[in-house]
């Protein structure tokens, strides 16, 4: 088989980079997953009691980008939603964000009112203050509220997300995490919020329908290599893996997932429940908020178990942002500025923590390049 561009990962950055190439510039494209779908961790399905699951845990979209919510746009209608979580803490379900909802719902009238003061006057309102720059101000009330956020929220959940204390993560995963000056409860406050009316892999679908694109499911990188003649590679993959880990693996966090189904309306009262004490699991999350499947009379729940990365055993999610793990992707990409065929993207191929957003702005932009030969 002979192609313009092979592309290997049918993900959100595959699957744009995919439709951009075939639509705008008339290319044929194959586009190759090792899984037996497309939609890479998106991928959702009806699960055999009807309710619309993300196989691989729930994937909220959210963006500031109006170029990414326009194009995705053509492939969707979308339904409103705010995504709302919860953190069992003490025994209560409060508002995260933390907020000064979450004050309310943790403290005396009167404390919260002395804390709510303090984070106004020195940030003010609407603020978002990373957890580990609120533990270094020189108040005492703010230092209580840092370090009781500290303990009961942020540390224990970040030591089971990652398998390491916050102070040894890239401030790009511990800012993702702030205290929220502001009674918004909503877990986002992008402009652009809402979920695909029909699902995700239904937007897939739609994106990858095109007579110059072609799909192969359920094949590895590797099998189709030598037999497969392109014009230039797309490689949305773990980088390491695609250099044969020359320079040593890339560290990466792994989950696993337990789907519950249950002979009731609702489970919880919000989309996510995060539990960062001594439960082993980080989350539970119920479809059905997610889907606007109201009427039905039964729901499904997943709950969430982060693990660490085995090549062959589990999924690759997260790339783990240390200082010590850039260094090791600067020879990497090295190695990738060598080759003038190939052409690495995406939350693997970039070592990069994107949302789904951030997926789809970074395939626009490279397809720009693209483009422009």
């Amino acid at each position: 088989m002979k192609v313009d561009y092979l592309i290997l990962g049918a993900g959100f950055t595959g699957a744009t980079l995919a439709e951009r190439i075939a639509r705008e510039l008339g290319k044929r494209v194959l586009v190759v997953d090792r899984r037996n779908h497309i939609g890479g961790n998106a991928y959702d399905e009806y699960d055999p009691s009807g309710v619309l699951v993300h196989r691989y845990g729930p994937h909220i979209f959210h963006t500031q980008s109006k170029k990414v919510w326009d194009y995705l746009s053509r492939f969707t209608e979308w339904r409103p939603y705010y995504h709302r979580v919860r953190a069992m803490v003490e025994g209560k379900a409060v508002p995260l964000p933390f907020s000064l909802a979450s004050l309310r719902r943790l403290f005396s009238e009167r404390l919260a009112d002395r804390l709510e003061e303090k984070l106004l006057t020195h940030f003010g309102y609407g603020s978002r203050v990373p957890i580990l720059r609120l533990k270094e101000a020189q108040d005492p009330d703010l230092r209580f509220l840092a370090e009781y956020v500290y303990k009961n929220v942020f540390e224990g959940y970040t030591l089971k997300q990652w398998g390491l204390r916050p102070e040894e993560l890239s401030p790009s995963v511990t800012g993702r995490v702030p205290i929220l000056v502001s009674y918004d409860e909503r877990y986002f406050q992008d402009p652009y919020q809402a979920m695909p009316k029909e699902g995700y892999t239904a937007l897939f679908r739609r994106m990858l329908d095109h007579p110059n694109i072609k799909v192969l499911l359920g094949a590895d990188w590797k099998e189709v290599e030598g037999e497969v003649r392109f014009h230039r590679l797309i490689f949305t993959g773990p980088m390491d893996e695609f250099f044969g880990y020359l320079h040593g693996p890339l560290p990466y966090r792994s989950l696993r997932f337990r789907l519950e189904h249950h002979p009731q309306p609702w489970f919880q009262e919000v989309g996510t429940v995060n539990y960062p004490g001594e439960h082993p699991f980080t989350r539970i999350t119920e479809f059905k908020h997610l889907t606007g499947q109201d009427l039905l009379p039964h729901t499904t729940v997943a709950y969430e178990y982060p693990e660490a990365y085995t090549p062959g055993e589990n999924e690759p999610y997260y790339p783990v942002p240390r200082e010590e793990n850039e260094e090791r992707l600067r020879l990497y990409q090295e190695e990738a500025a060598k080759l003038k065929t190939v052409l690495f993207a995406g939350r693997l191929g970039d070592y990069r923590y994107y949302n789904m957003d951030q997926a789809v702005a970074r395939a626009l932009k490279l397809f720009e390049e693209v483009a422009r030969g």
